[in-house]
């Protein structure tokens, strides 16, 4: 019988959402720097490792928990991820010239 420990699913859901928040809030910082940069390169792959290594740590870290715990983080994280592509998605409405 499977055993789904809420408390540590709520720890991972919890952790789970600020990380993802924090990755996407990265991106979106190291892409608006990069832009501003006649080289961009070197800001987008150090931006990129940073993020992932901090993801990486979290998720080591969560995983650690227990089952419940990994699958309320990656569950929380892709739902934001989903949110986050939604919003940007999202359709721009041109400004009136009238």
């Amino acid at each position: 019988m499977i055993i789904l420990d809420l408390t540590a699913l709520g720890l991972g859901a919890f952790l789970g959402l600020v990380t993802g928040a924090v990755f996407f809030a990265g991106l979106a910082w190291g892409m608006r720097i990069a832009l501003s940069q006649p080289r961009p390169t070197p800001v987008l792959l150090v931006s990129a490792a940073l993020r992932i290594a901090g993801l990486l740590a979290v998720g080591w870290w969560v995983a650690g928990q227990g089952v419940s715990a990994l699958a309320g983080f990656a569950l929380a994280f892709l739902m934001l991820r989903f949110a986050v592509l939604v919003f940007a998605r999202r359709p721009i409405e041109a400004a009136s010239w009238n």
